[in-house]
């Protein structure tokens, strides 16, 4: 068997990486920039007038919601479809689903024309997002880990972690551009439609995928291994009644994985939670209550700002952590990861609620320096829990269950607890989903240097 790092030379790597990196960041910048305006716009444009601050807001943050609903299902389907058709066509599909819908967003009339079809409409458009993120994540992910050397897995990984982060400020500087040039009743009017209508560059980088990349080397692996296996069994009629019989009986691949890795995929998803409770209360709620009369009264320029920094620190730290990962193993990091951001919930609130924009931006560095102590590695440690015929479609499912159960809800409980009890009580809730997912670490085994050109069944869950 010819090894990954013979078929990927250095400089293909980097394209292919370089290539995710900016398709993830394009897609991460369509879905966090819907954040941003569920935050700042959705609530007056597309709810009645005359609605409470505090249910507008809610209900803005529950269309919010229905993107991470969306994601699982996403996950199935693309997972489906990039186990066998390919992790490239998969990629690109919903890399155009997004573009596509994202654009149209930016063109929809608001509640004041159209009345309740507005909120239907954005909801649908919203749903949409949310299939696409569930299968580019997966996608995007696999074309830079099952192409990477193996002693460099984490690290070229982190490329397509990195989108988010990138996805988040690119956002962040669209909205505050589009700040600086309007007033307040244009941007309300129709500024806040320019950074929507701007996704449609993923189109064409969705184009230039599908024309200038390959599949991975582990998936065309798999696809010589079956084409071996079915040739062997024309030259025995036996064999190929009996390799007829089992295709046609055969799983797809999404019921495959959750035959064979039940509990990797439930664990991965634990996992994940404390990342995407963190993240969605430092990018969408945190937002909120700080531009809002009910909470800090600061401009949204100033939290855009603020949420903006410290992406930018997120960004070294993740990739700090995926090459140490891969030195010393995913597990560590990870956990050590889930550890400190708990504590740090504690003092985040305290810091943001000064109200001074140096310990705003100091608190949400903070959370985003140590969920990148996680989610840097987690590309690579999640594309190596599955073996390589179901590995899109359980790496995506473990990955998405773990957003809809952490990131859809996060905003929404995030801001029940603050009207109901206190801000204090979200940093309960952070820690509890961190306790949660250093739990599900400790229950997974440690997947540092295997081999993803294995196509056997792996166990990967810690010896009780």
């Amino acid at each position: 068997m010819t090894t990954q790092q013979t078929e990927v030379s250095e400089q293909s790597m980097r394209k292919v990486a370089v290539t995710s990196l900016a398709g993830t960041s394009i897609e991460w910048y369509d879905f966090f920039i819907y954040g941003t305006a569920a935050a700042l716009v959705f609530p007056k444009a597309f709810f009645p007038e005359g609605m409470p601050e505090m249910v507008g807001l809610i209900a803005a943050f529950s269309t919010f919601a229905v993107g991470f609903l969306a994601r699982p299902i996403g996950g199935i389907f693309f997972g489906h479809f990039g186990d066998r058709v390919g992790r490239k066509a998969a990629l690109v599909t919903a890399l155009l689903m997004m573009g596509v819908a994202t654009t149209l967003i930016g063109v929809l009339p608001t509640y004041a024309l159209i009345g309740p079809a507005a909120p239907v409409l954005l909801t649908l458009l919203r749903f949409i997002q949310g299939l696409a993120v569930g299968g580019q994540w997966g996608g995007a992910m696999l074309l830079v880990t099952e192409s990477a050397p193996h002693n460099k897995r984490g690290f070229y990984g982190a490329f397509a972690q990195a989108g988010a982060p990138i996805g988040i400020i690119l956002a962040n500087l669209a909205f505050l551009a589009v700040s600086a040039l309007c007033t307040d009743a244009q941007f309300m009017d129709w500024g806040w439609r320019i950074p929507f209508l701007l996704s449609v560059v993923l189109i064409g980088l969705s184009l230039y995928i599908q024309l200038t990349l390959e599949d991975t080397p582990a998936f065309k692996e798999l696809q010589k291994s079956k084409i071996e296996h079915d040739a062997e069994a024309v030259a025995d009629p036996v064999e190929l009644v009996e390799a007829t019989s089992v295709k046609e009986k055969s799983r797809s691949p999404v019921l495959e994985a959750i035959r064979l890795y039940p509990k990797q995929i439930l664990l991965a998803a634990g996992a994940f939670l404390a990342v995407q409770v963190i993240f969605y209360i430092l990018v969408a709620f945190v937002v909120a209550y700080g531009s809002n009369a009910s909470g800090l009264g600061l401009s949204r320029d100033v939290m855009l700002s603020a949420v903006l920094i410290s992406s930018f620190m997120q960004i070294p730290t993740l990739f700090i952590a995926a090459i140490y990962s891969d030195k010393f193993g995913r597990r560590g990091v990870y956990m050590l990861g889930a550890v400190l951001t708990g504590i740090w919930a504690f003092v985040m609130f305290p810091l943001i609620d000064t109200g001074e924009f140096l310990w705003i931006v100091v608190a949400m560095s903070g959370g985003q320096i140590f969920l990148a102590f996680m989610y840097g590695p987690q590309a690579a440690y999640l594309t190596e829990l599955f073996s390589t015929h179901v590995r899109y479609s359980g790496a995506s499912l473990g990955y998405q269950l773990g957003a809809i159960l952490g990131g859809a809800l996060a905003p929404i409980i995030a801001t029940f607890i603050w009207k109901e009890f206190g801000t204090i009580y979200i940093s309960v809730y952070i820690a509890f989903a961190c306790l949660l997912t250093l739990i599900s670490v400790l229950l997974l085994s440690e997947t540092h240097g295997t081999d993803l050109d294995d196509v056997g069944v792996r166990v990967n869950v810690a010896p009780s």
